[in-house]
């Protein structure tokens, strides 16, 4: 069995923390909310009326839930906290990228968790880019998610809370998200409960019925949390941030490297392949003159062979005070051609929201940045 560092124990310490009376309502799975409508005396449609405000209407104050009579909508207000997220920056781009920074208020008392995600329309689809974790352990040399390392797990009910208020920038339009990647801000594997939670609240069509094809859980590659993840009996994508063909590179740009080897990982997403059918994805962000030279696409394709995987290229977005950057698209398209050439199916992922500071955790770093400063104010929404 290996060893998982020390902060994959956070996922199991949640009961050493403050908790409000108030009960998270977007972190109970459809039972347990029937359950807690039963304990109050209600009937248990009651529970399915809920649902029907909150994950259908998008309405998440209990004021306005006429369906309830006046009394019961003040006991409401005491019994659960609906959506206690606000957004404290939006950002759009001209792609129609939209970035939201999201700010909870600390159940203790003092400063909130914080975190991004991102709405991503692409024709018929809305992607939903979500954050699993307040910063990231992992702190890839690259990324300005784990500039200031962990400050904690977000909630099964703080990740669901990230669609719900993507999709009530969707409602005007008539739209929902159809897809969610777990591709913001933290390790998903490393706050695993609450993300299994949220996923299962996500999929549940009684909720926003997000098909499991439709979500992706994308991590450095963490074997037993993989192998856990085929277990569950949801069909949901693998994807492994790989970004380097070899051990060396790889332990280079991610610290993590040096937990689990690219064997065990590899090993692990094979188990995952043949327990679910689902076909890997290798995530490889591209950096100039460090990972995107012919010799590494090589290498990369030699991986590719272990196991049925195809490739997601994808542009660096450069970080304030991070050395590493862009590389030129014709070294982009010659990488992928020699991926191609030797049999493996690479993609080159768009680039999207670059000036809005669409790369993880670059908007939660800008943010902090500018209340720090004197005099600094909140910006609603920067285009």
């Amino acid at each position: 069995m290996l060893a998982l560092p020390r902060c994959f124990t956070n996922d199991l310490m949640a009961s050493d923390a403050p908790v409000s009376p108030a009960v998270e309502f977007l972190s109970l799975l459809p039972q347990e909310l029937r359950q807690l409508i039963l304990q109050q005396g209600w009937p248990a449609y009651r529970a399915d009326q809920l649902r029907n405000w909150v994950y259908q209407r998008l309405i998440p104050a209990p004021a306005e839930m006429t369906t309830f009579s006046v009394a019961d909508r003040g006991r409401l207000a005491g019994l659960l906290d609906f959506a206690a997220g606000k957004t404290v920056r939006r950002q759009t781009s001209v792609d129609g990228t939209e970035k939201l920074l999201i700010e909870w208020p600390d159940r203790a008392g003092g400063a909130g968790a914080m975190a991004e995600t991102v709405l991503i329309p692409d024709d018929a689809r809305r992607t939903a880019c979500v954050s699993s974790q307040v910063g990231c352990p992992v702190g890839c040399r690259f990324c300005a998610s784990g500039m200031k390392g962990l400050q904690g797990n977000l909630s099964a009910g703080q990740i669901v809370e990230q669609i719900f208020w993507l999709n009530t920038l969707l409602k005007p339009a008539g739209e929902r998200i159809t897809n969610v990647v777990f591709m913001g801000m933290g390790e998903p594997m490393a706050n695993y409960a609450n993300v299994m939670k949220a996923i299962r609240i996500l999929h549940d069509p009684g909720c926003f019925n997000v098909g499991a094809r439709r979500i992706t859980v994308s991590t450095v590659g963490v074997p037993q949390r993989i192998i856990e993840l085929a277990g569950e009996e949801l069909p949901v994508n693998l994807a492994i941030s790989l970004h380097a063909p070899n051990e060396p590179l790889r332990k280079q740009l991610i610290p993590w490297a040096e937990h689990f080897s690219l064997d065990d990982i590899l090993g692990a997403a094979q188990v995952y392949f043949d327990r679910t059918g689902r076909e890997i994805t290798l995530e490889y962000i591209l950096l100039a003159g460090v990972n995107d030279r012919q010799e590494h696409a090589r290498e990369l394709a030699r991986v590719c062979k272990r196991l049925r995987a195809n490739v997601n290229l994808i542009y660096y977005n450069e970080v304030e005070g991070i050395e590493f950057r862009r590389p030129a698209s014709a070294d982009v398209l010659a990488f992928q051609q020699t991926l191609r050439a030797a049999g493996v199916n690479a993609h080159i992922r768009k680039s999207r929201g670059r000036e809005i500071d669409a790369a993880c955790g670059q908007l939660r770093r800008k943010h902090e940045d500018a209340e720090q400063e004197p005099g600094a104010e909140n910006v609603e929404r920067d285009t």
